[in-house]
């Protein structure tokens, strides 16, 4: 029996089959994912239908990216409520799609479809309805996951864990503890954590010379020895690999021993 996490899989469909191959996952095992299952990479479709039917032995956390498709979906089931349209037309998926855009490019704050998945998607042939389930799916994770590994307690998430944001500063820069979850960097250490604990995070990749995480795109490991507190940052940023950067590659943490795999 063991326990794997991975993040940020990011459209890399292909790669997580292959670990999933690599790491030989039974059904007496556990994988957490921690979220951003979609964007960037090349296969989300592949993606969004691999988490609508997961086996129960996958726990799916949520990814910033994750929130961001559920968020584009929920702006047009909003607008599909005053426009006479079947879900299940394409035309009328397209038509929606089309008057959300010009709706986002009247307000500057709002921003839709950054990554272009949802056109992707459409322009593959799924409906509205099909997005749908999908953005309820991920309405549905969770943020975060606990569990002990040899006595000592590990949150598995996908960006850092805090307790309560406590500081002027990290209340102007989070509006709750799940902007946190989702969205922090360096935080995640130097705020976030857990005395005597285990932290396994993703989002900041490990290839990103300018990033807190920097290691070449292997998967970062630091310890707080005051805190007694260990932090993890698995996303060795696998999507970047189709931009030319060679180092990328997706990671996947063994709990119980620390190992690493990657493809």
């Amino acid at each position: 029996m063991g326990s794997y996490v991975i993040s940020d899989i990011h459209g890399c469909y292909d790669e997580l089959i292959r670990m999933l191959e690599k790491i030989n996952l039974e059904d007496s095992d556990t994988l957490i994912c921690a979220g951003d299952y979609v964007d960037k990479g090349p296969k989300n479709a592949e993606m969004l239908e691999w988490i609508m039917n997961v086996p129960p032995n996958v726990i799916l956390l949520r990814g910033n990216h994750d929130e961001d498709f559920a968020q584009n979906i929920e702006a047009m089931r909003i607008i599909s409520y005053k426009m006479d349209l079947d879900r299940d037309s394409l035309q009328d998926t397209k038509t929606l799609y089309q008057s959300m855009k010009k709706l986002a490019k009247k307000d500057a704050s709002v921003k839709f479809d950054r990554c272009e998945t949802v056109y992707e998607l459409i322009e593959s042939g799924y409906t509205f309805s099909q997005l749908c389930a999908w953005a309820d799916r991920i309405k549905n994770m969770p943020y975060l996951y606990e569990t002990k590994v040899s006595g000592r307690t590990c949150i598995i998430v996908h960006a850092g864990y805090i307790r309560r944001l406590d500081t002027p500063e990290l209340k102007a820069m989070y509006s709750s503890r799940e902007e946190f979850y989702m969205n922090a960097r360096g935080d995640g250490f130097t705020n976030g954590g857990i005395m005597h604990g285990m932290v396994v995070a993703g989002h900041t990749p490990t290839i990103k010379e300018e990033e807190f995480a920097y290691n070449d795109g292997w998967v970062f490991r630091k310890y707080d020895e005051e805190r007694d507190f260990l932090f993890y940052d698995i996303d060795c940023g696998c999507w970047m690999r189709y931009i030319g950067k060679e180092n990328a590659r997706l990671a996947c943490l063994r709990l119980e021993d620390e190992k690493v795999f990657y493809v």
